[in-house]
């Protein structure tokens, strides 16, 4: 009887510490707007939550550089785009699944540091000579759109106004998020962002000024999976943002519905 006690207790300790292996994740690869970064931090971390099987790795960057990595065969699931025209880019290539979906808007403002060396009090002040300007570059969506604004400021104070403002860029930045730290260091007396990008936490070292009711912007952002990749998987993620509860994640982030 010893013996066969002796025997069981033999074979059932290794039973006991087998490891148990929890079941593998998949991952969900989404590529976003530099603008999104906080907004899609918490989507991530929600959607993880209510889809244990799930891992979610986001790259941020400037829309019109990620739309070329996904041209490029980046390993990318989701796209999310700070406007239409990137995205329409990938559609007219063929590498979207499906119709882009509209998720997200964002308005345009302009932003100081709360220091303001450059004594900027409204608008018309970045075209004051010696005001350093910071804008996005032309094909980053922030900067089309100030392009935009810009050519609509005109007719409020002056139609030079833009040329004027122009002349006192002294950046122009690859994504709004650079663009925005630069100010929040004080290395540029003004810039147009999204009204998003003045978070909680930078609003602790910047100001915003609106634009009017005739110049303002309201960007539209659009969010789709990438053809020949985990497209099923992309929608549920997509169905997600779009959702009340990340709809309302987007709105804490002062990102407005979609247009």
């Amino acid at each position: 009887m010893k013996r066969l006690l002796a025997f069981l207790a033999l074979v059932a300790v290794p039973a006991l510490a087998s490891p148990v292996h929890a079941a593998p994740r998949t991952t969900l690869r989404v590529l976003a707007a530099a603008s999104l970064v906080d907004a899609f931090d918490a989507i991530a971390k929600a959607f993880e939550k209510s889809n244990a099987d799930v891992r979610v790795r986001i790259e941020y960057g400037g829309t019109q550089q990620l739309a070329a990595q996904i041209e490029h065969g980046a390993e990318a699931d989701v796209f999310a785009s700070a406007d239409e025209r990137w995205m329409n880019s990938l559609v007219a290539r063929g590498l979207v699944a499906g119709e882009p979906a509209l998720f997200a808007g964002n308005t345009l403002v302009l932003v100081t540091p709360k220091s303001n060396p450059g004594r900027v009090g409204g608008l018309e002040d970045a075209a004051r000579p010696g005001v350093k300007v910071i804008v996005g570059a032309e094909s980053v969506p922030v900067g089309a759109y100030t392009r935009i604004a810009l050519a609509r400021l005109s007719r409020d104070f002056g139609a030079d106004f833009g040329r004027r403002v122009q002349k006192n860029v002294v950046s122009q930045e690859e994504n709004v998020r650079a663009l925005v730290s630069k100010l929040a260091l004080g290395e540029a007396d003004a810039g147009f962002a999204y009204r998003s990008d003045v978070t909680h936490a930078a609003a602790r070292h910047l100001d915003v000024i609106e634009l009017p009711a005739s110049a303002r912007i309201v960007a539209r952002y659009p969010i789709a999976a990438i053809a020949g990749r985990q497209t099923a998987l992309a929608k549920r993620f997509i169905d997600f943002v779009r959702s009340p509860a990340g709809q309302e994640l987007l709105a804490r982030e002062n990102f407005l519905p979609a247009p």
